[in-house]
């Protein structure tokens, strides 16, 4: 099933769990939550984060080095869905991890833990079938990539296949802060838009990859349904002392939301 954002537009969050360990990951999760993110993705750090700009690099280094694997993010998972039973969660990883945990096994353990959705950052449509049935076979909402260059048979599939949201690339290249959001995020979302319905119905469209400031959010409220933060938030738990990450956070999205208030729902 879709997932449901409950403001105009949605807000997912992205964190790199283990970083700068479990047990601040889930303290900035919640904080998260509470500030008004709808969805948490769980990003299961990897040694080779080829879609990942430095940032988030860095994060995942830091958490391997602690000794973080899938499994403890399954485990997060399933506190943060015991703490927020209502809130949307993503189980965020480059599929060489699900394929070394056992992709039956992972789709068993992460519905388990109370996920709603699963995005394999560099699996492409075309070869998921095996992934779609384990994902389908518990329930488990796919959540896809769509990026610019992606043609109209890709976005097509996508569209076809994805459950929780699509997740659309604002910009091709790799994750990290911008200065402005590319003509190419409107458009693309525009592209996708002819298979599937309208902001209030339907698959929901997020928009992601450099978003990092208020003004980009309010740009996203304007023709796509959700906006993605990842990189902003990833340094700024950087740049916290551990136990100050949590509040630093949840005060960076109560501004990302403050712009646009009044278009809350």
């Amino acid at each position: 099933m879709p997932i449901r954002f409950e403001h105009k537009p949605g807000l997912v969050v992205y964190l790199t769990a283990g970083d700068p360990s479990l047990e601040a990951t889930r303290a900035i999760a919640l904080a998260a939550l509470d500030a008004g993110a709808d969805v948490i993705e769980l990003g299961v750090p990897f040694s080779d984060p080829v879609a990942d700009g430095p940032v988030i690099q860095r994060a995942s280094e830091r958490a391997l080095a602690r000794g973080t694997r899938l499994k403890d993010v399954l485990t997060l998972a399933k506190e943060l869905r015991a703490a927020r039973p209502s809130a949307g969660l993503v189980i965020f990883s480059y599929l060489n991890p699900m394929l070394r945990y056992g992709l039956s096994k992972f789709a068993d353990d992460a519905a388990a833990a109370g996920a709603d959705g699963v995005l394999a950052t560099d699996l492409i449509v075309e070869e998921a079938r095996e992934y779609l049935a384990e994902l389908a076979r518990v329930g488990l909402a796919p959540i896809f990539l769509a990026a610019p260059t992606s043609p109209d048979e890709r976005l097509e599939a996508i569209a076809k296949h994805s459950r929780g949201f699509i997740y659309a690339i604002s910009r091709t290249g790799i994750t990290g802060k911008q200065q402005s959001l590319a003509a190419d995020a409107a458009e693309l979302v525009a592209r996708i838009r002819r298979w599937t319905n309208s902001i209030d119905g339907g698959l929901p469209v997020a928009v992601g990859f450099g978003i990092s400031n208020a003004q980009h959010v309010a740009q996203v409220a304007e023709f796509a349904d959700a906006a993605v933060v990842g990189s902003a938030i990833v340094e700024l738990v950087e740049r916290s002392k551990a136990e100050d990450a949590p509040g630093a956070v949840a005060r960076f999205i109560e501004g990302l939301r403050l712009p646009h208030a009044a278009l809350t729902r």
